[in-house]
C-alpha cells in the first residue's frame, strides 16, 4: 500500500515537472493611465533613471535599497540591491529611447530571470498623455533548468503580482507630473 502511494506521488510530481516545461512561458502585463501633463514632461520623468526615485513603487518599498545609475540616455543602466524580497536585486538598461513616445528596458534579475519593460506615451491632447507601462518576459529565460517548471507556473500569477506596483507607480508618476505641470 505504501509503495503504491509513493509511486502515485512520484508520478504526480513528474507530471507537474513535465507540464512546467510544456505550458506557455511567455507573459505580458500592462497597466495604463492618463496623466494631465504634456508627453514631454512625463517622458522626462520616465526616460532618465535619476528621476525614478521620485515615483518608482520599488524605491518607496525599501528606502534602504542601494541604487547605482551609470550613463545617460540610450544605454543608461540602473542596478539595485535590497534585502526586501519585494524589491530584490537586479539591473536594467535602456535599450530603446524615442522621446517623447517610448522607452524600453532590458531587465536582469540574475537567476530569477530576465524581462523587458516598456513605457509608451500617447498624447491625448496638448496637456494630456496616456502612459502604458508593460512587462514582457519568458518565464524560463535565465532561470536554472531545475527551477524552470516552477517559474512557468509562476507566470500564471504575474498579472496579479505586478498589479499593485504598476498601478501604484503610475499613480505616483501621475501625481508627480501633474504637480510639476501646474
Amino acid at each position: 500500500m505504501v509503495s503504491v502511494i509513493f509511486w502515485i506521488f512520484v508520478i504526480v510530481i513528474l507530471g507537474f515537472v513535465v507540464l512546467g516545461f510544456l505550458l506557455p512561458d511567455k507573459v505580458h502585463v500592462s497597466r495604463a493611465t492618463v496623466i494631465n501633463a504634456p508627453a514631454e514632461e512625463v517622458f522626462a520623468l520616465i526616460g532618465d533613471f535619476h528621476q525614478w526615485d521620485a515615483w518608482s513603487p520599488w524605491a518607496k518599498m525599501d528606502p534602504n535599497a542601494k541604487f547605482e545609475i551609470t550613463g545617460a540616455g540610450l544605454g543608461q543602466r540602473m542596478a539595485w540591491k535590497s534585502d526586501n524580497r519585494e524589491v530584490g536585486s537586479g539591473a536594467q538598461e535602456i535599450i530603446e529611447l524615442t522621446a517623447p513616445s517610448k522607452m524600453k528596458t532590458a531587465l536582469n534579475f540574475g537567476d530569477m530571470g530576465r524581462a523587458h519593460a516598456s513605457f509608451t506615451l500617447e498624447a491625448q491632447s496638448d496637456t494630456a498623455t496616456r502612459v502604458t507601462w508593460a512587462l514582457d518576459t519568458n518565464m524560463r529565460e535565465g532561470v536554472p533548468v531545475l527551477r524552470q517548471p516552477m517559474a512557468t507556473f509562476m507566470g500564471f500569477f504575474m498579472d496579479q503580482f505586478m498589479d499593485k506596483p504598476y498601478t501604484q507607480g503610475l499613480a505616483n508618476l501621475k501625481s508627480l507630473a501633474e504637480n510639476k505641470s501646474e
